[in-house]
């Protein structure tokens, strides 16, 4: 079970980020728990670790492989900090106009540099005519399209469907909605893979998880873990999260 605590940008001091990451570390190892915390970057520097628990990751990743690139964090630049996974794709990155290929392209910038990438994918509404499965497919399809087999099987999948985002536990996906969206995503992505190769990629929920719900929807064996938002900030609240599927 892999838990993603996304700090996004609700961490403005050191103090804080050093609680948080200290009460993550106690949670470290914890049943068939992981947890990768992925902060603001500029404090990656101070906490990353390419041997230490637990992991971390990049908010962002640049599709620059560096040089005359002012402001940009480059996969190289992570990597060598210490970093093994980076967040793309996010809902809040695409909703600042980040498109499929820009999403592709960091992608392979984290292939490349060792950096396992966490994608996050989910449509915005859905539609009595179904059309947002179609718009998950071409999400999928624009990931593993270009990538070969090898770096197909490194790609981890976050589930977020915005409709779900910022809602209470009793107002987001159900268990079930839950469980056949996974289905379909991985009737998807085994069009990209031989043999068993889909059901090996790693597929994340995000959208809402809170203590209240969040076993129940870890229940069976669809869910793969879990990209936590606000709820990552609170250091209680986000051992409970962990417990609660450890």
């Amino acid at each position: 079970m892999l838990i993603v605590a996304n700090w996004k940008a609700y961490v403005d001091s050191v103090a804080k980020a050093k609680l948080l990451v200290a009460s993550a570390k106690k949670l470290t190892g914890k049943g068939n728990v992981e947890i990768v915390i992925a902060p603001p970057a500029p404090y990656l520097s101070l906490f990353a670790d390419k041997k230490g628990k637990p992991a971390f990751a990049a908010q962002n990743i640049s599709d620059s492989a560096g040089g005359a690139a002012t402001g940009e964090i480059t996969a190289a630049l992570l990597h060598n900090l210490g970093v093994t996974y980076a967040i793309i794709g996010h809902s809040e990155r695409r909703a600042m106009g980040e498109s499929n290929e820009l999403t592709a392209s960091k992608v392979m910038q984290a292939l490349a540099n060792g950096i396992t990438p966490i994608v996050c994918i989910g449509e915005s509404e859905r539609d009595a005519d179904a059309m947002y499965l179609h718009f998950l497919r071409t999400q999928i399809s624009s990931i593993f399209a270009p990538l070969s087999q090898k770096d197909r099987a490194r790609v981890v999948l976050a589930y977020e469907p915005l409709w779900a985002i910022g809602k209470s536990a009793a107002e987001s996906i159900t268990p079930n909605d839950l469980y056949e969206m996974i289905l379909y995503i991985r009737k998807v992505l085994a069009e990209y893979f031989t043999g068993k190769g889909a059901e090996q990629i790693q597929i994340l929920y995000g959208g809402s998880v809170e203590p209240g719900n969040i076993r129940a929807l870890a229940e069976g064996d669809q869910v793969n873990g879990f990209l936590v938002g606000h709820a990552s900030v609170d250091a209680p609240t986000f051992a409970a999260l962990v417990k609660a599927v450890s």
